[in-house]
């Protein structure tokens, strides 16, 4: 077992993802916090991605559900068909599959734990 507190856990610069057309404005950049680091667990990955002010993940795929929980200021989660909005203690299930992006309002930033299974992937566009 291991307890640990989000604020002691190093960010890891995540750089640049392709922007959203129409949202946001200014440099998309995000950070990581990893909690469960790539073979800790036989089943899950688990990190905070932490966004700037109006920025996104991109439009991407993954090929099992994420589950996202948001610790920290608002903003939203979208696919092809519908952008819903987010805040502090939202959770959202995303199907393995689905196209999607998520991340911050253009005038706040946005943290959330994002969950996902050890072995799976993610394409980015």
């Amino acid at each position: 077992m291991r307890v640990t507190t989000l604020d002691d856990i190093p960010h890891e610069d995540l750089g640049e993802a392709v922007p959203i057309a129409g949202w946001g404005g200014g440099s998309v950049r995000r950070t990581r916090q990893t909690i469960i680091p790539d073979g800790d667990s036989p089943n899950y990955k688990c990190s905070v991605v932490n966004f700037t002010e109006g920025s996104t993940t991109g439009w991407h795929v993954h090929d099992c559900d994420q589950i996202l929980i948001v610790t920290s200021g608002a903003g939203m989660v979208a696919n092809e068909t519908e952008e819903l909005p987010i805040a502090v203690g939202d959770v959202v299930h995303i199907k393995a599959g689905e196209r999607h992006w998520h991340g911050a309002r253009a005038d706040t930033t946005m943290g959330h734990i994002t969950v996902t299974l050890a072995d799976s992937t993610a394409k980015f566009e």
